[in-house]
């Protein structure tokens, strides 16, 4: 879920006058390829036929999802700026994220953006690269920019409405593999995309191996406390579950973060509650902490069985969006599971 230099050379961007790829040209980042160094790839990507002329060396990632991947992919040294921040960064990425500038915790200006002579613009949301975000991917493109965004926000899904979008089809992980591979494919480490997605398929089947769920419900609150925005079907809540085998009590609706009333969710009465533990401070009860104790007083909710026996689950925000860290929200509910005796 998503709520959405030099100054010479960025006032003459802004102009017109001057390609952004041509500011970024004086770069002294080299490529440190793990595969082969590309030439020009080009790719169908949400609609749009993108092409990226050379391996990027001062890329952008509006969104942490796709921060997360280009760390994964060992290309922090070719990362010129990050935002839009839910959680601390995944573990063992400490490191490399912290030679990356921040260019703001939530979503940066388009001026902020081309401050860092931007060659490559990633992002994870159609709302980030559109009306009302950073800016539409058109304005990048204006300049010579190319853009991308993540697969699993727009194969099988509908964002013509508010709030954020619906399925028109279950999202699989293979969706998410496939933006791992696209990107390291863009930035001329093919060979690194391959073993990152082997790590990850490794990983999902050691978690799945001999979870019998099929009898166990479960919720998904990723923030709000007035409106909470729990998980319909079809997102990345719904790749796990499904690698589970267990029942999502929202799989009823067909929008990725439906806002529902507290009544409807104790009426539901769900096995186990998945939480969202986030860091980031634009909703209400973002932490676990903060909507477990809501949980525990609120007189709709207190009396729910897993409240009582306190059957909590605590995830990243990026673990319930369709990231890599996806597979650690499969590790991590079936490792309750397990603990709670409901995983067979």
């Amino acid at each position: 879920m998503h709520l959405s230099r030099p100054a010479r050379c960025s006032a003459l961007l802004l102009t017109g006058s001057l390609l952004l790829t041509a500011c970024g040209s004086g770069s002294g980042s080299s490529a440190k390829s793990g595969g082969s160094d590309a030439g020009a790839v080009t790719l169908d990507n949400c609609g749009q036929k993108v092409t990226v002329k050379a391996p990027p060396q001062r890329a952008v990632s509006l969104n942490q999802g796709t921060t997360e991947i280009l760390l994964s992919l060992g290309l922090a040294d070719r990362i010129a700026g990050t935002a839009t921040w839910t959680d601390p960064v995944m573990k063992g990425l400490e490191k490399a994220n912290a030679e990356v500038p921040r260019l703001a915790d939530n979503q940066p200006s388009f001026e902020r953006v081309l401050d860092t002579e931007p060659d490559f613009v990633a992002s994870s949301f159609a709302s980030t690269l559109g009306k009302g975000g950073v800016a539409p991917r058109e304005k990048f493109e204006e300049l010579g920019v190319p853009t991308y965004l993540s697969p699993a926000d727009c194969e099988g899904k509908d964002n013509s409405g508010d709030g954020d979008g619906s399925r028109t089809k279950p999202l699989a992980m293979e969706t998410v593999y496939g933006e791992v591979r696209e990107l390291a494919r863009v930035f001329g480490v093919e060979e690194r995309g391959e073993q990152l997605v082997g790590r990850l398929k490794n990983r999902v089947t050691k978690a799945a191996s001999g979870i019998r769920a099929e009898n166990t419900t479960v919720l998904y609150w990723f923030a709000n406390q007035e409106s909470p925005y729990m998980a319909g079907c079809c997102g990345a809540p719904g790749i796990i579950t499904d690698a589970l085998g267990a029942k999502n009590v929202f799989d009823d609706s067909t929008q990725e973060w439906p806002q529902i009333n507290w009544e409807t969710v104790a009426d539901r009465d769900p096995d186990v509650l998945v939480i969202g533990d986030l860091t980031r401070k634009s909703q209400t009860a973002e932490s676990a902490a903060k909507k477990i104790a809501f949980l525990e007083s609120n007189p709709a909710t207190k009396n729910m069985q897993a409240v009582k026996e306190k059957r909590y689950v605590l995830l990243s925000g990026q673990a319930m969006n369709p990231t890599i860290r996806t597979v650690e929200g499969v590790e991590k509910v079936a490792a309750a599971l397990r603990a709670y005796g409901l995983g067979g």
